[in-house]
């Protein structure tokens, strides 16, 4: 198996090891025993359906119906309830090079059968690998380190955008991310802060020496989300404000990290930056932040970074190739989003997240 044969990968025409090849068949095997079935897909917006054929289609059909007798049933997780029993679909946490609010179509979704990863009031699947789950294997150990350096080196993160390098003062350089004010993230795991504002109040008061950047979320920043602040109030409370700064060029020069939900802290903590968590995101009460927001009692065991990364970046979402058409390991993704060979949207779908902007205020009536 090993020095006999000469083994091949198709994603990238080379010759390539075994384990390579292992890892490729892993996660065509889970695209085959979760998909086999088919799928009844509810309340997936238009715009993603013909993606989510492709996605989730490969071995039994995709069907957009009220109700399925036959199939399993899958549903946009912040359309869920605490009674709905389907698999929950949402983005992951490498999702494309490009915002998810312009319609690109994402490279990684988490299907989920408890919960869903955002929403620390009840349990998720990621919560229960992470809590649950064996120690990994000195083969995994070797993955993971490797795939962490390699999206530290290649500056890889949520959304992959391109931005301007930023020089910063000497001194303690806190990071301040913003987000969505309505995302669900914010709706499920924030009590006392739940506002940009209120953050960036928050953290100036705890930290009055401290050099504070504030960076909006890219969805606010185009225009497409809410959370605006005024630009005269930003700075009453941050020294510098990041709007078109590279995300993975800021966290390679600041201190530390404070945020209520943001991905960005996940981010933060791959490259072993302190976080300061004002919410209850899926990576607060590990013992890897410092936690200031409500946390869950079921998470009591501490983790070391390695395994959660492991359960947040492998064992959790389900990879997409949009070369092949094919489901792929991640290793496979961060390589299509370092070559940028991932397919522009079409001249529909950019029409579509300009009016997803024009109408960006009155998002509870079309969301």
């Amino acid at each position: 198996m090993i020095r006999y044969p000469k083994w091949y990968d198709v994603y990238t025409d080379q010759l390539c090891e075994i384990e390579t090849i292992l890892d490729q068949t892993e996660a065509e095997l889970r695209a085959y025993n979760e998909d086999r079935l088919g799928w009844n897909a509810q309340h997936i917006r238009l715009w993603k359906r013909h993606h989510f054929r492709t996605f989730f289609g490969a071995y039994g059909p995709v069907r957009f119906r009220t109700t399925s007798p036959t199939q399993p049933t899958m549903i946009w997780a912040n359309r869920a309830t605490s009674q709905t029993q389907s698999t929950r679909v949402e983005d992951g946490f490498i999702r494309s090079r490009g915002l998810g609010a312009d319609l690109i179509p994402p490279l990684s979704l988490v299907t989920d059968k408890s919960g869903i990863y955002y929403d620390p009031t009840a349990p998720s699947d990621l919560e229960n690998l992470i809590s649950q789950g064996p120690a990994l294997r000195l083969d995994q150990q070797v993955r993971i380190e490797r795939l962490i350096a390699r999206i530290i080196s290649s500056q890889i993160s949520k959304y992959n955008l391109s931005g301007t390098p930023i020089d910063l003062p000497d001194g303690h350089k806190i990071l301040v991310p913003g987000q969505v004010e309505d995302d669900a993230s914010i709706l499920k795991g924030c009590d006392d802060i739940r506002t940009n504002l209120g953050l960036l109040k928050r953290v100036r008061a705890d930290n009055p020496n401290s050099i504070i950047i504030y960076k909006p979320h890219p969805d606010v920043v185009a225009g497409l989300r809410l959370g605006a602040i005024d630009d005269d109030i930003i700075t009453q409370y941050a020294d510098i404000t990041a709007s078109t700064a590279n995300i993975s060029d800021l966290l390679s020069k600041v201190d530390a990290v404070h945020k209520m939900t943001s991905l960005t802290g996940f981010e933060a903590l791959l490259r072993k930056i302190p976080v300061t968590t004002y919410g209850t995101p899926f990576y607060a009460g590990w013992g890897l932040t410092t936690d200031h927001g409500a946390q869950s009692t079921r998470r009591g065991l501490h983790r070391d970074l390695n395994t959660f990364a492991h359960r947040a970046l492998i064992d959790y979402p389900r990879y997409f190739d949009p070369i092949t058409k094919t489901a792929c390991p991640i290793e496979v993704a961060l390589q299509r989003v370092e070559d940028n060979r991932l397919p522009p949207p079409g001249p529909l779908n950019r029409l579509l997240a300009k009016l997803q902007g024009v109408f960006a205020s009155a998002t509870p009536f079309w969301r």
